[in-house]
């Protein structure tokens, strides 16, 4: 397998991956309205600090992470902002090679840090504590909903 940094030349791969896991249970999210989703792949992988990257396997992406670099007070750090794994390949053990490839790609970029955020009674919680993530528990998120 191997990992490979995506530009703009991958945003159909991006697009296809990211549509078919997401669309799909655990998460089920609608993503059918393509402007909607081709504005949200531009606003993870168009920026300045915006990086994205792929594992593929005989020439076919099989796992993504889009995200972005930032300079925090601790050190650089890549924040995740997706993360996902081909149906196909889920349970196998692709997504924890593919986080093994990111962070050796991550060290040897001088990013010390990854920081993600996911739902508690998703599976890809214990697969992040399984990963050796640990959970911060005096972070908090917050949403409020502003139109209706």
């Amino acid at each position: 397998m191997e990992l490979r940094k995506l530009s703009g030349e991958d945003r159909e791969l991006i697009r296809n991956l990211f549509r078919d896991v997401f669309t799909h249970e655990p998460w089920m999210d609608d993503w059918s309205d393509e402007v909607q989703l081709e504005a949200y792949i531009s606003d993870l992988t168009g920026q300045s600090n915006s990086l994205a990257l792929g594992f593929f396997t005989e020439g076919k992406m099989v796992a993504l992470s889009m995200g972005q670099i930032r300079h925090w007070y601790t050190g650089t750090e890549y924040v995740v902002d997706e993360f996902c794994v081909d149906r196909a390949y889920q349970g196998r053990g692709t997504g924890k090679a593919f986080l093994g490839a990111m962070e050796a790609y991550l060290r040897e970029t001088g990013i010390q840090q990854i920081f993600l955020q996911t739902e508690r009674d998703a599976p890809a919680y214990g697969f992040y504590l399984h990963c050796g993530f640990q959970e911060m528990t005096g972070h908090v998120s917050f949403a409020k909903r502003i139109r209706s």
